[in-house]
């Protein structure tokens, strides 16, 4: 059974919960002259499969995890498409995890100024954050994410077969971005994530549901959309300090436990609140510390947050469970003090 939930940024799209991502897309492709698959190597033994009828496949692979989301992959991208003779009749489809869709929705807003593209995500992290919301882009060399653009695709399909062969370490770093999701706005998230048999149709559909009402009322980020942003801040930090040996989830983790304590300081949050963050993330093996001696290179990368302004350091926080704060313009010594009660 599918459920679709629609999301209205600059244009309206569906997200297709619970489809045959196949014969989903076979449908979806029908009045383009050319598609462009671009997939992860991992991809590579089911995308070879994929054979429809009347459209003419250009596949595009490219390397797993964050190594694919550099400018030389996005420049690679570029001039494939180029000899191809992709036109704005032709589309982008980006199927793999988030770094993936991201390639793959940056390459098609920026190839001939846009073209139509569809998301098919095959993580939790990517099904349920980036693949929705329509931010896509590449890392620069300072930082994650620092080149990209707001650019919707057409459609999202989520095929929830693809968790059964999803490594355990990778199906736990997307459970971060849903547990963040219930933190933020939908508490029974947290209920249902600790149920022994989890249902993961659900808890994916209910975390999509927040980040499309999110982002139907806040599309280009001026305020609202922050919140999606619940302990990214330090978590983009801590990947690229890690040089993305931590998977994305797992660096959030940690700064979710970092935004709580920060919360609780600053904000009210209570102390079993901050409990249940560990509670929930240590349940899918998650890494809620990072090394104390690691705090100044943190401090610095922080600066280059995209919330950052006027070199003020904003984070978002929680008052209580569900209720999102700004926590504007924190000292250092603030900071300083948090980070040693999650350091390790």
């Amino acid at each position: 059974m599918t459920h679709t939930i629609h999301v209205h940024a600059e244009h309206e799209y569906e997200v297709v919960i619970g489809c045959d991502w196949q014969a989903t897309l076979k449908h979806s492709l029908g009045s383009y002259t050319r598609v462009a698959l671009v997939y992860s190597s991992a991809m590579r033994d089911q995308i070879k499969e994929f054979k429809p009828d009347n459209t003419e496949i250009h596949y595009f692979e490219v390397s797993d995890g964050e190594g694919a989301k550099t400018s030389q992959s996005l420049q690679s991208l570029w001039n494939w498409l180029g000899a191809a003779g992709f036109t704005r009749s032709d589309a982008v489809v980006g199927i793999g995890g988030g770094t993936i869709t991201d390639l793959a929705g940056f390459a098609a807003a920026s190839w001939l100024r846009g073209i139509d593209w569809i998301a098919i995500p095959t993580t939790v992290a990517g099904m349920v954050d980036a693949a929705i919301g329509g931010k896509s882009g590449v890392n620069a060399a300072t930082g994650k994410n620092l080149i990209g653009s707001f650019y919707s695709p057409t459609k999202v399909l989520i095929d929830p077969t693809f968790l059964k062969k999803l490594p355990v370490r990778d199906l736990s770093a997307g459970m971060a971005e849903v547990i963040k999701c219930g933190f933020i706005s939908d508490y029974k998230i947290l209920n249902l994530v600790q149920e022994d048999e989890i249902n993961y149709t659900e808890i994916i559909q209910r975390a999509v549901k927040v980040k499309a009402e999110v982002v139907s009322k806040d599309f280009r980020e001026s305020r609202l959309r922050e919140i999606l942003n619940y302990g990214h801040t330090l978590g983009h930090a801590i990947e690229k300090d890690s040089k993305y040996k931590l998977r994305h989830g797992e660096a959030v983790s940690i700064g979710m436990v970092f935004a709580a304590e920060l919360s609780k300081d600053l904000a009210g949050l209570n102390s079993d609140a901050v409990d249940l963050h560990r509670e929930l993330l240590n349940r899918f093996n998650l890494p809620i510390k990072y090394p104390r001696n690691r705090w100044k290179s943190l401090a610095t990368l922080l600066l280059q947050d995209k919330k950052v302004k006027q070199d003020k350091l904003r984070f978002i926080g929680i008052s209580r469970i569900g209720k999102p704060v700004w926590l504007e313009d924190v000292s250092s010594s603030q900071l300083a003090i948090v980070y040693e009660r999650i350091a390790k």
